[in-house]
Protein backbone atom coordinates (compact mmCIF):
# COMPACT_ATOMS: atom_id res chain seq x y z
CA UNK A 1 0.00 0.00 0.00
CA UNK A 2 1.35 3.41 -0.93
CA UNK A 3 1.89 5.93 1.86
CA UNK A 4 -0.67 8.70 2.13
CA UNK A 5 0.69 12.08 1.02
CA UNK A 6 -0.46 14.37 3.81
CA UNK A 7 0.82 17.36 1.86
CA UNK A 8 -2.22 16.87 -0.38
CA UNK A 9 -4.68 17.24 2.48
CA UNK A 10 -7.08 20.21 2.30
CA UNK A 11 -7.07 22.03 5.63
CA UNK A 12 -9.07 25.22 5.13
CA UNK A 13 -12.49 26.07 3.75
CA UNK A 14 -10.86 28.60 1.44
CA UNK A 15 -8.82 25.86 -0.22
CA UNK A 16 -11.89 23.64 -0.40
CA UNK A 17 -13.98 26.39 -2.03
CA UNK A 18 -11.20 27.13 -4.50
CA UNK A 19 -11.43 23.53 -5.67
CA UNK A 20 -15.18 22.83 -5.43
CA UNK A 21 -16.83 26.25 -5.73
CA UNK A 22 -19.96 27.70 -4.11
CA UNK A 23 -23.59 26.54 -4.07
CA UNK A 24 -26.18 28.26 -6.23
CA UNK A 25 -29.13 30.30 -5.07
CA UNK A 26 -31.62 27.42 -5.08
CA UNK A 27 -29.40 25.32 -2.81
CA UNK A 28 -28.86 28.23 -0.45
CA UNK A 29 -32.58 28.97 -0.16
CA UNK A 30 -34.06 25.45 0.03
CA UNK A 31 -33.52 25.06 3.78
CA UNK A 32 -36.53 25.65 6.03
CA UNK A 33 -36.72 25.53 9.83
CA UNK A 34 -39.92 23.58 10.45
CA UNK A 35 -41.94 20.55 9.36
CA UNK A 36 -44.17 21.97 6.64
CA UNK A 37 -46.92 19.97 4.85
CA UNK A 38 -44.39 18.74 2.25
CA UNK A 39 -42.03 17.38 4.91
CA UNK A 40 -44.96 15.89 6.82
CA UNK A 41 -46.08 14.04 3.68
CA UNK A 42 -42.56 12.77 2.98
CA UNK A 43 -42.11 11.48 6.54
CA UNK A 44 -45.52 9.79 6.44
CA UNK A 45 -44.37 7.74 3.42
CA UNK A 46 -40.89 6.90 4.70
CA UNK A 47 -40.23 3.48 6.29
CA UNK A 48 -36.55 4.15 6.97
CA UNK A 49 -34.44 6.89 8.55
CA UNK A 50 -30.73 7.19 9.32
CA UNK A 51 -29.73 8.83 12.62
CA UNK A 52 -26.41 10.63 12.86
CA UNK A 53 -25.16 11.47 16.35
CA UNK A 54 -21.86 12.24 18.06
CA UNK A 55 -20.58 12.00 21.62
CA UNK A 56 -19.11 14.81 23.70
CA UNK A 57 -15.74 14.36 21.96
CA UNK A 58 -17.24 14.50 18.48
CA UNK A 59 -16.88 10.76 17.77
CA UNK A 60 -19.65 9.97 15.29
CA UNK A 61 -22.17 7.21 14.81
CA UNK A 62 -24.84 6.51 12.18
CA UNK A 63 -27.67 4.14 13.04
CA UNK A 64 -30.71 3.01 11.02
CA UNK A 65 -34.33 2.98 12.17
CA UNK A 66 -37.11 1.37 10.18
CA UNK A 67 -40.74 0.30 10.40
CA UNK A 68 -43.98 0.70 8.49
CA UNK A 69 -44.23 3.99 6.57
CA UNK A 70 -45.17 6.79 8.93
CA UNK A 71 -43.63 5.13 12.00
CA UNK A 72 -42.00 8.45 12.92
CA UNK A 73 -44.68 10.43 14.77
CA UNK A 74 -44.97 14.16 14.08
CA UNK A 75 -45.96 16.07 17.21
CA UNK A 76 -46.17 19.54 15.67
CA UNK A 77 -44.38 21.72 13.13
CA UNK A 78 -41.17 21.74 15.22
CA UNK A 79 -41.06 18.32 16.84
CA UNK A 80 -41.11 14.66 15.82
CA UNK A 81 -40.46 11.47 17.76
CA UNK A 82 -38.76 8.27 16.64
CA UNK A 83 -39.80 5.12 18.55
CA UNK A 84 -36.95 3.08 19.95
CA UNK A 85 -37.64 -0.58 19.16
CA UNK A 86 -35.77 -3.53 20.79
CA UNK A 87 -32.14 -3.75 19.68
CA UNK A 88 -28.78 -5.05 20.86
CA UNK A 89 -28.67 -2.71 23.89
CA UNK A 90 -25.45 -0.98 22.82
CA UNK A 91 -27.46 2.26 22.80
CA UNK A 92 -24.81 4.16 20.82
CA UNK A 93 -27.24 6.79 19.55
CA UNK A 94 -28.99 7.17 22.89
CA UNK A 95 -25.77 7.55 24.86
CA UNK A 96 -24.54 10.09 22.33
CA UNK A 97 -27.73 12.11 22.69
CA UNK A 98 -27.27 12.25 26.45
CA UNK A 99 -23.78 13.70 25.93
CA UNK A 100 -24.46 15.81 22.83
CA UNK A 101 -28.02 16.62 21.68
CA UNK A 102 -27.19 17.54 18.08
CA UNK A 103 -28.67 15.07 15.60
CA UNK A 104 -28.99 14.63 11.84
CA UNK A 105 -31.71 12.57 10.14
CA UNK A 106 -32.03 11.33 6.57
CA UNK A 107 -35.41 9.92 5.51
CA UNK A 108 -35.59 7.48 2.59
CA UNK A 109 -38.52 6.26 0.51
CA UNK A 110 -37.87 3.10 -1.55
CA UNK A 111 -37.69 3.89 -5.26
CA UNK A 112 -37.19 7.64 -4.72
CA UNK A 113 -33.71 9.06 -5.18
CA UNK A 114 -34.24 12.32 -3.33
CA UNK A 115 -34.12 12.16 0.45
CA UNK A 116 -35.30 14.45 3.23
CA UNK A 117 -32.67 15.68 5.66
CA UNK A 118 -33.52 17.11 9.07
CA UNK A 119 -31.09 18.56 11.59
CA UNK A 120 -31.92 19.54 15.14
CA UNK A 121 -31.62 18.76 18.82
CA UNK A 122 -32.61 15.42 20.31
CA UNK A 123 -34.08 14.41 23.64
CA UNK A 124 -34.99 11.00 25.08
CA UNK A 125 -38.54 10.62 26.42
CA UNK A 126 -40.37 7.95 28.41
CA UNK A 127 -43.75 9.73 28.24
CA UNK A 128 -46.24 6.86 28.10
CA UNK A 129 -49.08 8.81 26.51
CA UNK A 130 -46.82 9.83 23.63
CA UNK A 131 -45.16 6.46 23.17
CA UNK A 132 -48.55 4.74 23.10
CA UNK A 133 -49.22 6.46 19.77
CA UNK A 134 -46.42 4.36 18.24
CA UNK A 135 -47.41 0.99 19.68
CA UNK A 136 -47.10 -2.09 17.45
CA UNK A 137 -48.87 -5.37 18.33
CA UNK A 138 -50.03 -3.71 21.57
CA UNK A 139 -46.41 -3.10 22.59
CA UNK A 140 -45.39 0.44 23.39
CA UNK A 141 -41.75 1.42 22.83
CA UNK A 142 -40.07 1.95 26.19
CA UNK A 143 -38.55 5.23 25.04
CA UNK A 144 -38.54 7.56 22.06
CA UNK A 145 -36.19 10.10 20.54
CA UNK A 146 -37.78 13.54 20.29
CA UNK A 147 -36.16 15.80 17.69
CA UNK A 148 -36.63 19.56 17.86
CA UNK A 149 -36.27 20.58 14.21
CA UNK A 150 -33.83 23.31 13.21
CA UNK A 151 -33.31 22.56 9.50
CA UNK A 152 -35.28 20.64 6.84
CA UNK A 153 -34.23 20.28 3.21
CA UNK A 154 -34.26 17.92 0.25
CA UNK A 155 -31.10 16.12 -0.82
CA UNK A 156 -30.61 15.37 -4.51
CA UNK A 157 -30.69 11.88 -6.07
CA UNK A 158 -27.18 11.76 -7.54
CA UNK A 159 -25.83 9.21 -5.05
CA UNK A 160 -28.76 6.88 -5.74
CA UNK A 161 -28.38 7.28 -9.49
CA UNK A 162 -24.65 6.57 -9.35
CA UNK A 163 -25.07 3.56 -7.07
CA UNK A 164 -28.24 2.29 -8.80
CA UNK A 165 -29.45 1.43 -5.30
CA UNK A 166 -33.09 1.09 -6.33
CA UNK A 167 -32.34 -0.91 -9.50
CA UNK A 168 -32.90 -4.62 -8.69
CA UNK A 169 -31.04 -5.70 -11.81
CA UNK A 170 -27.79 -4.42 -10.26
CA UNK A 171 -28.22 -6.22 -6.93
CA UNK A 172 -25.92 -9.12 -6.00
CA UNK A 173 -27.33 -12.62 -5.96
CA UNK A 174 -28.01 -14.09 -2.54
CA UNK A 175 -24.99 -16.37 -2.97
CA UNK A 176 -22.68 -13.41 -3.62
CA UNK A 177 -23.79 -11.33 -0.64
CA UNK A 178 -21.45 -11.04 2.36
CA UNK A 179 -22.37 -13.29 5.30
CA UNK A 180 -23.24 -11.15 8.35
CA UNK A 181 -23.03 -14.21 10.59
CA UNK A 182 -19.49 -15.02 9.38
CA UNK A 183 -18.38 -11.41 9.82
CA UNK A 184 -19.80 -11.18 13.36
CA UNK A 185 -18.25 -14.53 14.28
CA UNK A 186 -14.78 -13.52 13.13
CA UNK A 187 -14.97 -10.02 14.60
CA UNK A 188 -16.26 -11.16 18.01
CA UNK A 189 -13.96 -14.20 18.20
CA UNK A 190 -15.89 -15.66 21.14
CA UNK A 191 -15.78 -19.38 21.96
CA UNK A 192 -18.83 -21.15 20.60
CA UNK A 193 -19.97 -18.18 18.49
CA UNK A 194 -19.69 -19.97 15.17
CA UNK A 195 -21.28 -18.54 12.02
CA UNK A 196 -23.99 -21.20 12.30
CA UNK A 197 -24.80 -20.30 15.91
CA UNK A 198 -24.88 -16.59 15.13
CA UNK A 199 -27.02 -17.13 12.02
CA UNK A 200 -29.55 -18.99 14.16
CA UNK A 201 -29.54 -16.23 16.78
CA UNK A 202 -30.05 -13.58 14.12
CA UNK A 203 -32.91 -15.49 12.55
CA UNK A 204 -34.60 -15.95 15.93
CA UNK A 205 -34.25 -12.27 16.77
CA UNK A 206 -35.63 -11.18 13.41
CA UNK A 207 -38.60 -13.51 13.79
CA UNK A 208 -39.47 -13.12 17.47
CA UNK A 209 -38.02 -9.87 18.83
CA UNK A 210 -38.74 -7.08 16.35
CA UNK A 211 -41.07 -5.39 18.85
Amino acid sequence: MNAIDRNQFINTEADLRALIGFPGGLVLHKVISEIDPNCRDFISKSPFVLLSTADSEGKCDVSPRGDDPGFVYIIDHKHLVIPERPGNKRMDSLRNILANPHIGLQFLIPGLGETLRINGRAYITKEEALLKKMAVKDRNPLIGIIVEVEECYMHCAKAFLRSQLWTPETWLSKEDLPSPAKIISEHANVDGATPEVIAARLADGYKNRLY
